[in-house]
């Protein structure tokens, strides 16, 4: 069942993503070479709380394993989506990180996640990250009330694929309100005009989660962590909207994240 939101649950949703944003820009001024993805999560979990929320992640349930141990997830390079935060992982020169970080705030969900680049990236790499975040954007954009879930996948992908970019198809995109997790899901592939149909209080997240070559993924042996067959890079952007007075209204934010970004060049 689809759970349209009110003005005041959007308020609620707003509030819970801002501060996602602020963790995510939290964290952007901790990512070095050097640094473990466990430190990583320490950061996140203690500002989170310290801001009045809960990590949504932390022992998050999982069908095929035990729940998930860490604040947030940290995907790095080949990893799609889901990585573990270990002490083991130390981020090198070169690498990307996806960090997915949830929030549940005053009884309502936040959830975005941002591709971070690790000292000097690869321009082919860098590319893959500028078409995933692009593909988010053009997703966001076919979010406009009389259109349907297929029209916001059929952006992400057609952007990523013209491209010359794979789209993982095992994870998708989801309502949020009161669950992390609502119906509908959101799939990154699609056929324009298919899928419920886009209404005033719907909260969803849109997540491409995008490969350099080919889609396919296995799961590691920890039963979180999703990377790719081929061993190539992967990138992963997300943001919570609510589809407010006909359109999109994106409820968590990359302004600070990029601010940060733009003074370390």
């Amino acid at each position: 069942m689809i759970f349209l939101k009110t003005e005041e649950e959007i308020e609620l949703m707003r509030a819970a993503n801002r501060l996602v944003a602020q963790t995510l820009a939290e964290l952007a001024r901790h990512i070095r070479p050097g640094v473990t993805t466990a430190q990583l999560d320490a950061i996140a979990e203690d500002f989170i709380r310290d801001n009045g929320a809960v990590p949504t992640f932390k022992g998050f349930p999982n069908p095929y394993g035990g729940p998930f141990p860490g604040s947030i997830c940290t995907s790095v390079n080949d990893e799609v989506v889901h990585g573990v935060p270990t002490a083991e992982r130390v981020l090198q020169d070169g690498d990307i990180v996806s960090i997915d970080c949830g929030t549940l705030l005053n009884g309502y969900n936040g959830d975005s996640c941002y591709t971070f680049q690790v000292g000097t990236v690869a321009p082919a790499t860098r590319e893959l990250l500028r078409i995933t975040k692009e593909a988010l954007y053009r997703g966001i954009e076919a979010a406009v009330v009389g259109h349907r879930i297929g029209d916001v996948s059929y952006a992400v992908q057609t952007h990523c694929e013209s491209a010359g970019y794979s789209v993982v198809r095992e994870f998708v995109g989801h309502g949020i309100g009161r669950q992390m997790h609502e119906d509908p899901q959101v799939p990154n592939y699609g056929r324009r005009g298919n899928g419920p149909q886009i209404k005033n209080g719907l909260c969803i997240a849109i997540e491409p989660m995008i490969a350099m070559g080919v889609k396919d993924i296995y799961l590691k042996s920890d039963k979180w962590t999703a990377c790719t067959q081929d061993g190539k890079p992967a990138a992963h952007f997300e943001h919570t909207i609510a589809i407010h007075h006909g359109k999109a209204d994106i409820l968590s934010s990359f302004d600070e994240i990029e601010q940060i970004e733009a003074s370390a060049r």
